[in-house]
């Protein structure tokens, strides 16, 4: 069973979520409360698993809130405000749900929440994110790192090539993106492209196949490539 708090300054969105956590035997929703000041007193002298957090809150951001006071615990963010969304997960958290909330969005962060903790429980590392979200076209678009065949570097862009799904173009560099992408799946070729390398088909000489497209492989890249593909393949 996971223990939760809220914190909202609202008091409506507390009667909202208390009904909702009802519905999950798995949930202990502890208290709730209104004053940052008293949530921060509170997680000093109980163990919290985990933290309904609002956003835009009168005392402290709870983004800030979150990289203060929340590194050990699993954060799912309520909020009426879209555009904090990558920092959200930036922090790892484990989900970011707008309100009014609709209890399918709330089932599937619960499901999130017990699957991480079920995993992560007694082990000292942070759970692993598997996916992040990306701003294309004023959109956020939530890109699962499995889906990744390889990313492609267009002037101050990126293409983010998905298995079975049409690209996704999104203003970021390769290096930021790599920040959140798994080191032993995924390989920097060339100084333009990142593969994943679950689904390359096949290699031949310094090109890489993967589904339809070839992917040259760069003469600096060429040597840690090889290491660490036949590190992948032992």
């Amino acid at each position: 069973m996971l223990n939760c708090i809220s914190i909202d300054d609202e008091p409506l969105s507390h009667l909202i979520l208390n009904k909702y956590c009802q519905e999950f035997p798995s949930i202990n929703l502890l208290q709730s409360f209104t004053n940052v000041a008293d949530a921060i007193k509170y997680c000093d002298e109980n163990p919290v698993d985990l933290v309904f957090l609002d956003i835009q809150m009168p005392m402290i951001n709870g983004i800030d809130f979150c990289k203060e006071y929340c590194k050990q615990k699993m954060v799912i963010f309520i909020t009426a405000f879209e555009n904090y969304a990558v920092q959200g997960f930036e922090l790892n958290a484990i989900d970011y749900l707008l309100k009014p909330i609709q209890i399918s969005r709330f089932s599937s962060a619960i499901d999130k929440a017990i699957f991480f903790f079920n995993n992560t429980n007694n082990l000292n590392i942070e759970p692993r994110k598997t996916f992040v979200f990306v701003r294309s076209q004023y959109t956020l678009v939530k890109i699962l790192f499995e889906d990744i065949n390889y990313i492609e570097t267009l002037d101050d862009y990126l293409r983010i090539n998905l298995e079975g799904q049409k690209p996704v173009l999104t203003k970021m560099n390769l290096k930021n993106i790599l920040s959140f992408l798994d080191e032993n799946h995924f390989i920097r070729v060339h100084r333009s492209y990142v593969v994943n390398v679950t689904k390359i088909d096949s290699i031949r000489g310094k090109n890489i196949k993967i589904s339809d497209a070839d992917i040259p492989i760069g003469i600096s890249y060429e040597k840690e490539f090889s290491s660490r593909f036949e590190n992948f393949n032992s």
